[in-house]
């Protein structure tokens, strides 16, 4: 599908988007909204044909439906992911929470649910967009320009964007590793759910706090709950380990 000029604001101009989605009204609708922000898209209709997709198109980022045809979302997502990192964006049409977990444990960086505006679509996918290129300047950048954060058991490699706890490698989407160097940034020191959403994702508008809760319960899965305290209504902490 071709592509109209790049507006001048966009993040990553000219890039590509595999729209994985069943639904022909909504794909169609996706496509042409993408195709405005001068992002080349192209669309798979089932869960095969997307895996085979992302493989021989390699695109800058996924928009992935959980509910697909042959095999499910997160089939797709964990074969997707193994054959090469990318920026996912998940689309479920059940508000469950349980439903987002699993999907950010195999691998989504980010959700939405059905039904969706356009606008947030678009600026959820710029702010994947972003994170992707601001790792890729993190990668290039002079070795020891930034060197590791070491607190007590956990070390957050932010050239290498590689993080370990005792000594074990844990394994984060480029989300959640930008979440943790934000809390670890700063220990002990409440972030709110506001500030978190304006500098990790990039978006503003604070209907989008949950999605903060769910990578938070994500992070605490995969690196202990200890490290990240909840202040109840404001927000969260990074909490050095006991060793530090």
């Amino acid at each position: 599908m071709s592509a109209i000029s790049p507006r001048p604001d966009s993040p990553s101009a000219g890039a590509s988007i595999l729209i994985v989605e069943d639904e022909p009204a909504i794909a169609t609708a996706i496509a042409q909204r993408l195709g405005a922000e001068g992002w080349r898209t192209e669309v798979a209709r089932d869960g095969l044909s997307g895996v085979e997709a992302a493989a021989r198109m390699l695109p800058d980022a996924v928009v992935l439906d959980v509910m697909l045809p042959g095999i499910d979302g997160l089939e797709v997502c964990r074969r997707i992911q193994a054959e090469r990192p990318v920026p996912i964006l998940m689309l479920t049409a059940r508000d469950d929470e349980t439903d987002m977990l699993i999907g950010l444990g195999v691998g989504a960086d980010d959700y939405m649910t059905k039904p969706f505006s356009m606008r947030e679509l678009v600026a959820r996918l710029k702010a994947l967009l972003r994170r992707v290129d601001r790792a890729a300047q993190a990668s290039s950048a002079p070795d020891g320009a930034e060197p590791p954060m070491v607190i007590g058991d956990v070390v957050i490699d932010r050239a290498q964007r590689r993080v370990h706890r005792a000594e074990q490698e844990i394994h984060l989407t480029p989300t959640e590793f930008e979440l943790l160097v934000m809390l670890a940034s700063s220990p002990k020191t409440v972030q709110t759910r506001e500030r978190l959403l304006a500098e990790v994702w990039d978006w503003a508008d604070a209907s989008g706090t949950r999605t903060v809760d769910s990578h938070i319960k994500a992070l605490r899965r995969k690196l202990g709950a200890d490290l990240i305290r909840t202040v109840h209504g404001v927000g969260y902490a990074f909490e050095p380990p006991a060793s530090a």
